[in-house]
């Protein structure tokens, strides 16, 4: 946090050494490689990243214009949650697919549950006629033989 002898400051409002350890700091924090911090792109991550008071990165006008453009065009979102965030708007569609394919699947089981049941009720009512008639079932084939006047 001590500067150069030479306190000379730049057009940036600070001595040349912390213009470029802020300018460091902010290229390692956009590049999601910070080495102090957890890189979240945050002006205190940004003065402790690179290793200066609050007080000295605020005198930093034009380096935090910078910031400022860089967070605004890009968003506050370093690589990592970047691409956590797609993950999760993949997982978002997905889920979405697979929950539409879920209700399309549903809406067919239930209709075939409601013929299989409708079928099994048919079928009930059919046993019952058959058996209250005297429970004869009568073949619709017949067998052939040498009655009917087939020659082998």
């Amino acid at each position: 946090m001590s500067g150069p002898t030479d306190r000379t400051l730049t057009a940036d409002g600070v001595t040349e050494e912390t213009a470029k350890a802020l300018r460091a700091a902010m290229q390692r924090l956009f590049a999601g490689k910070p080495q102090r911090t957890d890189g979240r792109l945050t002006k205190q991550n940004l003065w402790q990243e690179a290793g200066v008071s609050r007080a000295t990165m605020n005198r930093a006008h034009s380096i935090l214009t910078e910031w400022d453009e860089h967070l605004a065009r890009h968003g506050s979102a370093t690589p990592g949650e970047a691409r956590r965030d797609e993950d999760i708007r993949e997982l978002r569609r997905k889920l979405t697919e697979k929950t539409r394919e879920c209700t399309t699947l549903q809406r067919r089981l239930d209709a075939a549950a409601t013929a299989i049941a409708a079928l099994h009720h048919d079928n009930t009512l059919l046993r019952q006629e058959i058996s209250a008639s005297g429970g004869r079932v009568i073949s619709l084939h017949r067998p052939r033989g040498p009655a009917d006047g087939d020659v082998h």
